[in-house]
């Protein structure tokens, strides 16, 4: 007998704390029509800016940007468990990152490891996920050093994202502050990273400033956004040795013409890895490239986005819509996909949120 497809899922997004924002905030997401419907608001004054969800669905995890705690002056990070009917939040236990502006979290496949990317103190945090959830304190913290052209920018590290590999065996550390994409290894049962032996880094074009990845579905490209010049780089990873190198640099998602700000935001691959997609804040646009077989990009078209400063943004293809969150409007628009052709249309829909900085979409069973 056919399994039904689910007819709405839960919303999640994370928020600066500014302009009345409460915290995080749960949606129902109706996948047929669009509309949302509140279910519930997450107090937490701290900015729980970026989210990340554990792969068994059970828990959400948030990095609090503007805690400032200990000696340390050291960010943290709350763990979540969701309830599986509602969907709303339950607070777990908060941990330190030790660093500094914690801006991103993601979590390793298995589900056991936290990787915490702290911007202001340019230094990586692993953090042990326990069996119900909740956070261990740090089992490791890699500081990283150096500095690149931008004086302003980039007078030392800063530690971005830190993305896993789809074999759940690396992960891809973007630097601003270095331009550097760092490239650790998994322990999962030690909880540690250890440096790549084969590729430890791969340097892109000095002053462009990397500032996340996305992994192609064979693991074999990588696709980096560069904040500070709104250009892509592609990556080949090369299974058998795992040697990373740089194939295609510089990529712009911007036209010739454009004179304005740079200020490349995010990055979503479509699951088959046929389509990429990339925002810029200094002129709110949505860029949707074609992949070629050997992973290079063409550019297809550009899009307005509906809103200011286009941060985060969520490609959803069983229902084919694509949400942008706009820091500034305080507002989250929304796009009909194409799967074929990967273009998209505004439906002309949008949820008000104070300052969404991410998004994320659980399916309900």
């Amino acid at each position: 007998m056919a399994q039904t497809q689910p007819t709405s899922a839960l919303l999640y997004v994370g928020t600066y704390s500014v302009r009345g924002s409460k915290g995080i905030y749960v949606f129902n997401f109706d996948l047929e029509s669009g509309t949302v419907q509140l279910q519930q608001t997450v107090e937490n004054g701290k900015s729980p800016s970026f989210l990340a969800i554990h792969p068994s669905g059970r828990y959400l995890y948030a990095v609090n940007e503007e805690d400032e705690l200990g000696e340390e002056q050291s960010g943290s990070v709350n763990a979540y468990a969701i309830d599986p009917e509602s969907g709303q939040l339950t607070f777990l236990n908060q941990q330190l990152t030790h660093g500094q502006a914690p801006c991103h979290i993601s979590i390793d496949r298995s589900g056991k490891l936290a990787f915490v990317s702290n911007y202001g103190s340019g230094s990586l945090t692993v953090l042990p996920v326990a069996d119900d959830g909740s956070l261990g304190e740090a089992s490791q913290k890699i500081q990283h050093t150096g500095r690149s052209v931008d004086e302003e920018r980039q007078e030392g590290p800063h530690v971005h994202s830190a993305i896993v590999s789809a074999d759940n065996q690396l992960l891809y550390v973007s630097d601003l502050g270095t331009d550097q994409i760092y490239i650790y290894r998994i322990d999962t049962e030690g909880g540690q990273l250890t440096e790549s032996t084969t590729t430890p880094t791969v340097r892109v074009s000095a002053g462009s400033g990397p500032r996340f990845t996305a992994v192609h579905p064979g693991d074999e490209r990588i696709y980096c956004i560069k904040e500070m010049s709104s250009t892509v780089a592609v990556l080949k990873r090369t299974p058998q040795t795992d040697t990373v190198e740089i194939v295609q640099d510089d990529v712009s998602f911007l036209l010739e013409t454009y004179s304005g700000e740079r200020s490349g935001a995010d990055i979503h691959l479509d699951s088959k890895g046929q389509f990429l997609y990339v925002t810029n804040r200094g002129n709110n646009t949505l860029a949707v490239f074609s992949i070629a077989d050997v992973g290079t990009l063409t550019h297809r078209i550009l899009h307005y986005t509906g809103g200011d400063e286009p941060r985060n943004f969520l490609v959803d293809e069983p229902s084919q819509f694509v949400l942008v969150g706009h820091q500034e409007t305080d507002n989250i628009t929304l796009f009909k996909r194409d799967a074929s052709s990967g273009d998209l249309s505004a439906t002309g829909d949008q949820i008000e949120v104070p300052s969404p900085v991410c998004l994320l979409m659980v399916h309900r069973s």
